[in-house]
């Protein structure tokens, strides 16, 4: 990873599958890459119980971002409350990211471009261009898109510029 340290990092924390997780993230994204890893010592044990020489932390890169995965155990769970956007130039793009972090996610868990993959943690895989469908200073437009958008899991990117459009 740089040397230089970014001012805010999203630290993930993993069932014990931290390296697995990152892996996959790494296969998914482009633009990424696997960095140092931390590992659990003799001190503490009392405490979390891991032993010594599992893996800790890693740090990983996906587009630019740093990223950190934690080996924390089953005490904490993601949840919807945090998700990360996936801004998208294309419908391929889309459907790109769409497939590959549905694998084994929680299907009960896709709809209006938001999805939960198999690790529990959640995205939303979004047309660029839906910001700018949204903020539309006509009102008429801005509620054509959102109720298109409400009927859909994965976003259809013409769809959604049918309903800009009128």
């Amino acid at each position: 990873m740089d040397s230089k340290i970014q001012k805010i990092t999203p630290n993930l924390w993993f069932d014990m599958n931290a390296e697995e997780a990152v892996d996959f993230y790494t296969s998914v994204f482009r633009n990424s890459k696997a960095g140092s890893k931390t590992y659990y010592t003799h001190a503490g044990k009392e405490i979390h119980g891991i032993d010594a020489g599992k893996i800790l932390t890693i740090e990983f890169q996906l587009e630019g971002q740093d990223f950190l995965a934690l080996n924390g155990g089953p005490t904490f769970q993601f949840t919807e409350a945090v998700s990360f956007i996936i801004n998208c130039e294309s419908q391929e793009e889309i459907d790109y990211y769409w497939t590959k972090l549905t694998q084994g996610g929680d299907e009960k868990a896709q709809e209006c471009g938001w999805l939960k993959d198999r690790f529990g943690v959640s995205w939303q895989v979004v047309p660029i261009e839906l910001n700018e469908m949204l903020v539309n200073t006509e009102a008429e437009k801005a509620e054509r898109v959102m109720g298109a958008l409400l009927q859909m899991q994965k976003l259809d990117l013409a769809e959604l510029r049918r309903a800009y459009e009128g």
